[in-house]
């Protein structure tokens, strides 16, 4: 990544000596060197491209913003609290080539509007990752967030990576790279027609979130229907449906993509006890959300501390 102002990382540099003075001033924090393999890894497990706008919070010296431009094409954006790495990171994007294509500020990352990041990468620490997480629970559903060794909580990544970094400047030498893609909210009452054993039968599946993850149960037809094995990916939706009509075990596979509440995508008869997909069944599909439902996300007040970053 990059030397990393680790201001509010008082679990991992200087804690005792924080506990002793009972406060920390944002000068005189360390900074953390990260090697280019956490970069790489980072980079590639949020499959960086060109058509992407990437923002570091608490970028450093910028080699995270400037990787993405040079390395993938990306544009970029890094906010960090210490001006003089601000200068560092500008005059670095100038001497690689990308200067054009990256913009570093020195503010509070908690003052800027992430709204417009196809991809964020964190390297800041658990406490303030949770500060940050009802807003990057807000941001546009299929949003990468990746992070390097601190998580979001019970927030589970969508992807986890453990690396060997040998010359690591601080604790063990590996890395724990973690990815989460914003879920789009599915919770509620979804119906829709499909055939069933050849004629029109009416659908309906009920769904509860927390986070990204579903639970589900439904009805085909007036009888009910399990739901099994529904998964998440920012707007897109896979799920199996099954009831017992006519006598048979009735099984489908559902995928779509959500835009607010209709879900447009495809469907297609299962066999072997809802494992197979038959081929030549797929049909288009479309739901409609006729009740909305809760999304938990557990998620604390989104109070921040004075100088929080």
């Amino acid at each position: 990544m990059r030397p990393t102002s680790l201001r509010y990382l008082s679990v991992l540099i200087g804690f005792s000596l924080l506990l002793g003075t009972g406060s920390a001033r944002a000068a005189d924090a360390p900074f953390v060197v990260t090697l280019p393999t956490v970069v790489d890894t980072m980079l590639k497990m949020g499959q960086v491209g060109a058509s992407d706008f990437l923002i570091d919070l608490g970028s450093g010296d910028g080699r995270i913003v400037i990787a993405a431009a040079k390395q993938h094409g990306a544009r970029g954006y890094g906010v960090e609290l210490d001006p003089n790495l601000v200068l560092t990171a500008r005059r670095e994007a100038q001497r690689q080539g990308v200067a054009d294509r990256v913009m570093f500020e020195a503010e509070n990352l908690f003052n800027i509007d992430i709204g417009k990041a196809s991809i964020i990468t964190l390297y800041i620490g658990e406490s303030v990752n949770m500060r940050l997480r009802p807003a990057l629970l807000k941001l546009k559903p299929s949003t990468r967030i990746v992070s390097h060794d601190f998580d979001l909580g019970n927030w589970m990544p969508d992807e986890k990576m453990t690396i060997s970094v040998p010359n690591k400047p601080y604790g063990p030498p590996r890395s724990d790279i973690m990815l989460w893609v914003v879920p789009a909210d599915f919770s509620g009452t979804w119906t829709w027609t499909l055939p069933v054993a050849g004629a029109d039968a009416s659908h309906e599946a009920r769904f509860e979130q927390a986070f990204q993850k579903l639970e589900g149960s439904g009805r085909v037809a007036a009888r009910q229907a399990a739901i099994g094995s529904p998964q998440i990916r920012g707007d897109s939706i896979r799920f199996v449906m099954g009831a017992d009509v006519a006598g048979k075990a009735a099984w489908r596979e559902f995928e779509g993509r959500i835009s607010g509440d209709s879900i447009t995508g495809t469907s297609a008869l299962l066999a072997d006890g809802g494992k197979a997909i038959l081929k030549d069944t797929s049909v288009p599909w479309r739901a409609t959300r006729t009740a909305r439902g809760k999304w938990v996300t557990d998620s604390p007040p989104a109070t921040f501390e004075p100088g929080a970053r």
